[in-house]
């Protein structure tokens, strides 16, 4: 099993940016579908970006296409997701997964391994 651990959230304002890291441990990195997700208070959790295991192909939830962009280094067993143009109702505390495939989904029920997320506040 592999584990993963989020940095990288905080408070930015309207327009501004941050970048999220998820850095992974344990089983081989380079073989998992990896992918965001997203929680806002008193909402569930929802798919924001997903990148195959090398890293050739993404998705994105339509509500952050051409705003956010997943990557991967696998050589050093990090994933990261560039946020721009933030917006208030990007305010969630934001979870990296793993899934324990090449195959790339967006169901939260696909994915094997969570970490325990970090906060991103966007004012208006």
């Amino acid at each position: 099993q592999v584990q993963l651990a989020e940095s990288g959230g905080g408070l930015v304002q309207a327009g501004g940016s941050l970048r999220l890291s998820c850095a992974a441990s344990g089983r081989t990195f380079s073989v998992y579908a990896m992918g965001w997700f997203r929680q806002a208070p008193g909402k569930e959790r929802e798919f924001v970006a997903a990148i195959s295991w090398t890293g050739s192909t993404t998705i994105y939830a339509d509500s952050v296409k051409g705003r956010f962009t997943i990557s991967r280094d696998n050589a050093k067993s990090t994933m990261y997701l560039q946020m721009n143009s933030l917006k208030p109702e990007d305010t969630a505390l934001y979870y990296c997964a793993a899934r324990n495939s090449m195959v790339m989904v967006t169901s939260i029920r696909g994915f094997d391994a969570w970490g325990q997320g970090t906060q991103v506040t966007v004012s208006s």
